[in-house]
């Protein structure tokens, strides 16, 4: 165990490459990607948040709090009736890990069961972590196997879990999140695609745990993927402090409103989105809240569509978008309330 999880929570499944790896300036990194260099192979410096940006982050935390638990209980109500008392969540890192946490902690308090939960990486364009597979098909029965993450952007990751899982036919590879925007999701707290506090923040909301790794000068064909640990950011990590602060909206009786999303109509708008904006590579457009905050923290932005510019659950959004330069644009979202747009470097 590394990350600062406590490992009554989660089993991380991922090789310690802490030092192994120099961090990319995201400049050199997109310039690396947009080459061809898969975004795996390398680390982001991680942006730390000013203090404007980070009081956007409360806010939404505190906007959000009682959204996301009602999230929290609905899916994990519907896990519970699939899975029964012998669930195993694997979460996807890193995003997955935090929210699988509080899926874990929801059942154990209201169905009173013992929930063993993992975290393995997938990464797109690669696949999942079969060594990580296999360790936890080890220990458990195949049909008892939930995975989860955070929310769908566009879907990418639940399309990268089903092709990946047909090796592993015995297992489902529906995919457990909190906002399924994207109409992809087997089993979603809701389809309205609302913040998760949590994607405002890389390593500080996430066991201080980077995105995953892959390169194979580093990553031997018996490891786990890897992942370094940010230990220099100690101070900063808010992990637990997001964590309890979802938790102490447990009981709240919050309705979600059920809003249904034709399946697959997350992909179909970001195809019309490509063809306004003349994009032939649709892996330069992340839609949902959470995909355009990450796309402002660890890429180049070219500009962020909003339905809005005066939306307040929007405000991390417009403080971050001001602080990278990357213009603010309204656009008829229907899926989504924002959408972030890649800067495609051979344009400059």
């Amino acid at each position: 165990m590394f990350g600062t999880y406590k490992p009554q929570d989660v089993t991380i499944l991922l090789k310690d490459i802490s030092g192994l790896v120099k961090p990319l300036g995201t400049a050199e990194r997109e310039k690396l990607i947009q080459l061809g260099r898969h975004y795996s192979e390398m680390l982001p410096i991680e942006y730390e948040p000013s203090e404007k940006y980070l009081q956007a982050y409360f806010d939404a935390l505190n906007r959000y709090s009682k959204l996301t638990a009602a999230a929290v209980a609905n899916v994990a109500k519907k896990i519970f009736l699939d899975k029964g008392n012998s669930v195993v969540l694997v979460s996807l890192a890193r995003a997955g890990t935090p929210i699988g946490i509080l899926i874990k902690h929801y059942l154990e308090k209201n169905f009173s069961c013992q929930v063993a939960h993992y975290t393995i990486s997938i990464i797109r364009g690669v696949g999942i972590d079969k060594n990580a597979v296999n360790f936890i098909l080890s220990r458990h029965k195949p049909e008892t196997i939930q995975f989860v993450d955070g929310w769908t952007g566009k879907g990418a990751i639940q399309r990268e879990l089903t092709n990946a899982m047909k090796d592993f036919p015995e297992v489902n590879a529906g995919l457990a999140v909190l906002s399924d925007p994207a109409g992809v999701a087997e089993k979603c707290g809701t389809h309205e695609d609302f913040l998760i506090a949590s994607s405002c923040l890389n390593s500080t909301v996430s066991g201080l745990l980077s995105r995953t790794f892959l390169r194979s000068d580093i990553i031997g064909a018996n490891d786990f993927h890897g992942a370094a640990f940010y230990r220099e950011l100690a101070d900063k990590d808010l992990t637990y402090q997001f964590i309890e602060a979802i938790e102490r909206n447990f009981d709240a009786t919050l309705e979600i409103k059920n809003t249904a999303v034709e399946s697959n109509s997350g992909l179909a708008e970001v195809r019309r989105i490509a063809e306004d904006f003349k994009i032939a590579d649709i892996n330069l457009i992340k839609p949902s809240i959470g995909e355009a905050t990450r796309v402002l923290l660890r890429r180049l932005p070219w500009k962020i569509l909003v339905q809005s510019l005066d939306d307040e659950n929007l405000a991390h959004l417009y403080q971050l978008a001001k602080e990278k330069g990357a213009p603010l644009e309204v656009y008829p979202l229907k899926n989504y309330k924002a959408c972030g747009l890649i800067r495609r470097l051979a344009d400059n």
